[in-house]
């Protein structure tokens, strides 16, 4: 299995707004790919931005290029998540999963 990890970052008054649109549009449409196995939303308040770390858990590389194409490091953004984003890490990271709970 394998972890994407991606950061972003946005203005304490657009957290709410990330947070929905993440948990209505990008995590549901996400479910829909073959060998997506969910993820995790992490938040923190960092300073005068909010910090948020995305993993995405996928079967192998070839599900994560399934899913953001070849140069499959490439953060993926949906049009309205870039909008709220005040900054953002242009690579995921990508991990083997060795252990879970």
């Amino acid at each position: 299995m394998i972890a994407r990890h991606w950061k972003g970052w946005t203005a304490p008054d657009k957290a709410k707004e990330y947070e929905k649109l993440l948990e209505t549009k990008v995590f549901p449409d996400l479910r829909q790919l073959p060998g997506y196995h969910g993820g995790y939303l992490l938040r923190r308040a960092c300073g005068k931005e909010v910090e948020f770390i995305v993993i995405n858990f996928f079967d192998s590389l070839d599900a994560v290029r399934a899913f953001a194409g070849e140069d499959y490091e490439t953060a993926v953004f949906e049009p309205e998540a870039k909008a709220l984003l005040s900054r953002a890490e242009p690579k995921a990271t990508h991990f083997e999963v060795i252990s879970a709970p």
